[in-house]
Formats: structure tokens, sequence, C-alpha cells
């Protein structure tokens, strides 16, 4: 701890001459109590509580006397009681920031896993603000009794998906094992060997189904699955025939796949559940934003699954959450599980999702209402006009930096529509004496954190994930950012 002033310093005089030393710096310390009965320290002491200040101010006091035992400088001003309470304000106002921050995805990859996914849009945001007190998650107003707890999701998802009834649990891992326990316990779950899915760093299909009780029935091979595999697999321990979304890798070349409807059939003919566990549940056709064809939940459960599973927060772009739609006598032997209590969700999720779901009413409205869509609608021409836009007013205050506009990549991301990618345009930023690392990071360390790419020594901040109105966040970070690499 170092201060450049006229200082009192301990120089190297012996043990003697250093602890006499030490004693008098120190005895010009003051004490907790004193710093405590400075009218600053009432303020600080209603907002954040007596005991937070009295510890760090306790943590101040200790650090400066550390600072003069190991011979560091510190002037006599900041051994008065005003100077100890501004350190520990400075570290209680610190240590009171939230650890989560908004943050402004520069990456180009629109459900970005590490910066939470989906942007829930705006009716989302006023409804958690609206259901975060009392509301009638588990009654009916009209009745007074008590109700089930997706009652509010209930019709707006029969309305989209066609299923009779709704599960909704805290993601679609917790909904395939939730699943998997209640309908397949002790017997057999038959499934491709080509979909036997890891997601992530710790969900394997495997280990799920081992865990859950039931017993994993692969058929068919890597690359080939025919409907004969299915049919051949069936026996008086088949609990379920079961499809799964390869959510983050694609098979291709010398490949066969079974499509829900032809599974289904067999299901139907033998009298076993199909589920078809769709990952990202499309609740729209993607080709209208240039995408492949995602097979929606209303296909599938027309085809003729049974259930259908899928995650809340990918295409659906709302809360984190794992939804189970279908059968109505199959979800409700599902919420009849002891698991259900424990992986169902609160009014908060319930809120956004409804919101959330409530947009998908009107499809032709997305691309102008629900932040994801809005992603994915943006044209070239847009993109290419804000990163000319953003270049001008950066070049102005950064003239000296290396500014040009390129054409990108981008993805979907969130282990959605693997493979599928996207043109964009970005803003290279290449900066004099300072690394694209060291960039990138003091990016990230702004008052509103930009979190870009880099590749080929250059910051990338790509436009496709940028909102117009993320812009003067960006210049604000610029204006923060010191060739010498350090922080302001």
């Amino acid at each position: 701890m170092v201060w450049r002033e006229k200082t009192t310093r301990i120089a190297s005089k012996g043990k003697n001459s250093v602890k006499k030393d030490f004693n008098k710096l120190a005895r010009a310390l003051p004490a907790v109590e004193a710093v405590l009965k400075l009218p600053e320290a009432a303020r600080l002491s209603a907002v954040y509580g007596r005991g937070a200040l009295v510890a760090s101010v306790r943590h101040s006091l200790n650090a400066l006397r550390s600072s003069i035992l190991q011979g560091g400088s510190v002037p006599p001003r900041l051994c008065a009681a005003a100077a100890v309470l501004e350190l520990a304000a400075k570290e209680i106002e610190r240590g009171s920031r939230p650890r989560l921050q908004r943050v402004v995805n520069a990456t180009g990859v629109i459900l970005h896993t590490g910066l939470g996914r989906a942007v829930l849009p705006g009716v989302a945001q006023e409804e958690l603000a609206r259901v975060a007190g009392y509301c009638n998650l588990q009654q009916d107003l009209q009745t007074g009794q008590r109700d089930r707890r997706e009652e509010c999701v209930r019709a707006i998802v029969r309305e989209l998906t066609g299923a009779e009834d709704v599960l909704v649990v805290n993601n679609n891992a917790g909904a395939t094992f939730l699943l998997l326990a209640a309908l397949a316990c002790g017997k057999e779950v038959v499934i491709s060997r080509g979909e036997l899915i890891e997601i992530g760093g710790s969900f394997r299909l495997p280990d799920i189904m081992q865990a859950s009780g039931a017993i994993l029935r692969e058929v068919g091979t890597t690359n080939k699955t025919h409907l004969k595999d299915y049919t051949n697999a069936l026996g008086p321990q088949t609990a379920m025939l079961l499809k799964a979304h390869k959510s983050n890798y694609k098979i291709v070349g010398f490949t066969k796949e079974v499509c829900i409807g032809e599974i289904a059939q067999v299901g139907m003919q033998h009298g076993v559940p199909v589920v078809d566990d769709l990952g990202c549940g499309a609740l729209v056709g993607l080709e209208q934003f240039g995408l492949p064809h995602e097979y929606t939940v209303r296909e599938s459960l027309r085809s003729g699954a049974d259930l259908a599973l899928f995650s809340t927060d990918k295409l659906i772009g709302g809360p984190q959450g794992g939804m189970i739609v279908g059968r109505a006598s199959l979800i409700e032997r599902i919420r009849a599980h002891p698991l259900y209590r424990i992986l169902r969700v609160c009014k908060l999720t319930l809120g956004a999702l409804e919101a959330t779901l409530r947009l998908f009413k009107a499809p032709d409205l997305l691309a102008q209402k629900h932040p994801l869509y809005m992603m994915l609608a943006k044209t070239p021409a847009a993109m290419k006009s804000q990163a000319r836009e953003l270049k001008t007013v950066i070049g102005r205050k950064r003239p000296a930096w290396e500014l040009a506009i390129s054409g990108e990549i981008s993805y979907l991301g969130g282990g959605s529509l693997p493979g599928a990618e996207m043109p964009s345009y970005a803003l290279r930023i290449k900066v004099p004496r300072l690394r694209a690392d060291e960039l990138a990071r003091q990016f990230r360390m702004a008052p509103t954190p930009i979190v870009p790419r880099v590749a080929d020594e250059c910051v990338i901040l790509d436009m496709r994930t940028v909102f117009p109105g993320d812009l003067p966040d960006i210049l604000q970070a610029v204006e923060h950012i010191l060739p010498g690499g350090k922080d302001k």
C-alpha cells in the first residue's frame, strides 16, 4: 500500500528501531469506535449495516498496520479517522457490487451460454417485476381453490403446440431425468446409438439414463439406424422409444436416421410411448430467417410423438427451463413423481415464460418484439451500416487505432442448430502497443463490460449481437482503454 506524497518511512535500523517506529505510527491510528463516531459512519451503517461497516473499518486499520510493519510509506493523513473511514467505505462499496453484471455481447454468438443465453424480451422483464411480490401462482382466483403450478402457461402452450398438457421444470436436462425416472425406471429405453448425446461438460445421456434407473437399449450404429432396429428391440421390458436431438454435432456422409413419425407408428402398433427430445424447441419455422428447417414442437406431436421435451431458453428465448408437453395421462404420471417437486420452477420463471410465449401468438411480429428473433432477422446491410457508424465515432475518439469493417460468420449457439452459419459484419480493432488479448480484457473491464472475440491479433465486435442501444456503452468502454494496458 503506497501513497505518493511526503511520508513517514520505516528504514532498516535494526529490530529495536523498527519496533519503536512501528509503535509510534501504530499509535497514530484511530480506534475503531473513533472512526464509527464520525457523521459519515452513520450513513454508511444505515446503508450497509453496522456489522459490515465495523468489519470493513477493522480490515482497513489492519491493512495500514501491516503496511507500516513491512516498511511501507504511510502518510500521516491516512492515520486520521476520516481517512480510515474513507478507505473502509471504498472497500464496503466495492464488496457490495453485484457479481452478475449486464454485458454487451459482441461475440456474434446469439445464445452464448457464458453470457446467459437468451436475452429476455422486454415484456418478460416487466413480468418479472410484476410477479415478484404476491401472485396467484397456485390459486384459482375465481374459486379460491389450489391450482396447478403450470396453469398460467397451459392454455398458451396448448394453443401453440397442440399438446394436451404441459409440465415445466428447471431445464431440459431435468426434464429428461424426470421423464425417464417417472416412466422408465427399471425398464428399457430404446434409442439410436447415433443419438447418445453429450452436452456441455457433464450431461451424457447414457449416464442420465443410468442415474434415473432406466435401462439403455441402444440400436443401430453410430451413422446408420433403420426402422427395423427399433422394431427388433421391442420386448416386454420396453418402456419407451426415445429420439434425441443432436444438439451440438452433426453426422454427415453415409448416414441414415429414422424420423419421429416412423418411430411413432412403431410405438402405436405395440402400445409403447414415443418421446421426442427436441432440445432447442422451435415454435416457428426458421426458414424465414435464412436458417435450416428445425422440426417444431407442433410438427413433432402431430407426427405422433406422445411427449416432446425441450428447453425454454433456446429458440423460445425465455428464462431457463425445461418443458414436457403432450399426452395428458403421461404428463400426470410424471407430475406425480417425487422428483417433480424437486425440479419444479418458481413464479419468476413461470411469469417470464408466459410473457415470452405470448409473443409467439403473433409470429409475424417476432422480429420486432423478441430480441432473439431481432438478431436472427438482422440483414447484412443493417449490420454493415451499424459497423460503419461505430467505426466513424471510434475513429474520431481514437485516431491512432486501426479500424476495419469485415465480413464475419455468426452462430446461433447454445447447442442449437450445429453448423448453421449466418453472415455478419464486424468492426475489427487494433491498438498500437497493445496486444489483442489485453485490449479484449480492457473492454471486458469497462463500466459496462463489452465481450468481444479475438482473432488474427484483432479484437472483433460482431454486429449480429450488438443492439443499437449498446453503442453508447461501447464508446464509453473505448474511453476507458489505455495503451499501456492498465485500467484507469
